[in-house]
């Protein structure tokens, strides 16, 4: 009998039998052991283009390194967030002569490399936006009949990570297709995150194969694209705590399931909601991908967004994904953290007034009789409780704890 064994940032699977040998690629780039952090540009400012009336906030050179350097000066990358990355939009729409994608020559006229090198220099990663369809969907050229000649353009560039969309495609073929994307990556040599978007198109139409998803991808777009809304947060909060069953077996170093983007700082939340969507996202485990403008960002937004306890609570390095214990017109979600200590998000919907929302320690996961509870936000010790903790509750709004065991 003959064995064949292979390894290149990658997890090989060898089965010999009757002389023959089935290697079996799958993702083992090492990366992202806690859910990435960063910047991306769609939410804030999708395929703004017109770089001759808007070149501020055109997507292009300028408004990439722009926000490079708020993330280098302003506490952003001290705080965590180290990927900058640019979604759809960035291409020009023909591909060279040998079909190789370039950008936009006029609104990236240093290329892609060059801007790479720009990021690089910050102490900061690069990302980029491809679609495994035939098109992406603002209509640039898609990857599906390139892929491994775009991985390898994205690991000669100097990419770090690449979101790829799944537009202008059978979401039938994607459980073969994305991971050939995967097997691509990993001839490149490049580590490079792969984040997918193949379950968002699959899971309105049946349960995703999220086992085989995370054996190919870093992390993965579960749902619809979020808006600058308190609609939208809550109806995808709403979404993953009603299939946690299907996502929390599969979370962990390396696998993060992803709600999308950040809105903090944007126009459609108020300080309230703001503090919730940080909330959740962090005891959820998932990526934690700004999509505001870092140049003119409130400071109640940047203290935010760069809160020390809420971020520890979201790289926790058990990475265990948050839980939604309690449902309904209150909900509380808690999350297990490396140090037998416990995260809780006490949530209210009500619009009205503020509420008291109580918690038993059994009920969110904690053994002890006694711990130390203490405010996130406020970063203040409460005191010593037994058995259960309560706290008012402002309206859309949440009240985040550390519950440390005592006994």
């Amino acid at each position: 009998m003959a064995a064949c064994f292979t390894r290149k940032l990658s997890l090989v699977v060898f089965i010999i039998s009757f002389q023959a040998c089935i290697v079996v690629e799958s993702l083992n780039n090492g990366l992202v052991r806690t859910p990435p952090m960063g910047w991306m540009d769609w939410e804030r400012y999708r395929c703004n283009t017109d770089c001759t009336h808007d070149p501020e906030n055109c997507i292009g050179e300028r408004l990439i390194t722009e926000m490079a350097d708020r993330m280098a000066e302003d506490g952003f990358r001290d705080a965590g967030y180290e990927y900058v990355s640019i979604d759809d939009c960035w291409m020009s729409h023909n591909r060279t002569s040998d079909g190789q994608l370039q950008p936009d020559p006029a609104r990236f006229p240093n290329g892609m490399k060059a801007l790479a090198e720009y990021i690089h220099s910050k102490g900061l990663k690069f990302g980029i936006y491809a679609d495994y369809g035939t098109k992406t969907c603002a209509g640039y050229p898609g990857t599906i009949d390139h892929i491994q000649q775009d991985m390898d353009t994205f690991a000669a560039w100097g990419v770090d990570y690449l979101k790829l969309d799944g537009c202008n495609s059978d979401p039938a073929t994607m459980d073969t297709g994305y991971p050939m994307v995967t097997k691509a990556l990993n001839k490149t040599g490049r580590p490079i995150v792969f984040s997918c978007s193949w379950p968002a198109y699959q899971t309105h139409h049946r349960t995703p194969n999220y086992a085989w998803i995370a054996e190919n991808c870093n992390l993965w777009r579960n749902f619809d694209d979020i808006g600058d809304s308190w609609q939208s947060v809550t109806t995808i909060i709403k979404w993953y705590g009603d299939h946690q069953d299907e996502m929390i077996p599969v979370a962990g170093p390396g696998n993060w399931n992803d709600p999308d983007m950040l809105i903090v700082g944007d126009f459609g939340l108020s300080f309230e909601e703001s503090k919730a969507q940080f909330a959740i996202w962090s005891i959820m485990a998932s990526p934690l991908i700004m999509s505001t403008d870092l140049r003119k960002i409130s400071p109640w937004a940047k203290e935010i967004l760069q809160n020390s306890e809420v971020i520890a609570v979201n790289q926790d390095k058990l990475g265990k994904m948050g839980r939604r214990v309690l449902d309904g017109g209150t909900e509380i979600w808690a999350r297990p953290l490396v140090d037998g200590a416990v995260a809780v998000v006490l949530f209210s919907h009500s619009t009205a007034a503020p509420v008291t929302i109580g918690a038993t320690f059994k009920s969110v996961g904690l053994s002890a009789s006694q711990a130390v509870v203490r405010d996130l936000f406020e970063h203040k010790d409460l005191g010593i409780f037994n058995q259960s903790f309560s706290a008012i509750v402002n309206p859309s709004g949440v009240v985040m704890v550390k519950l440390t065991p005592l006994m």
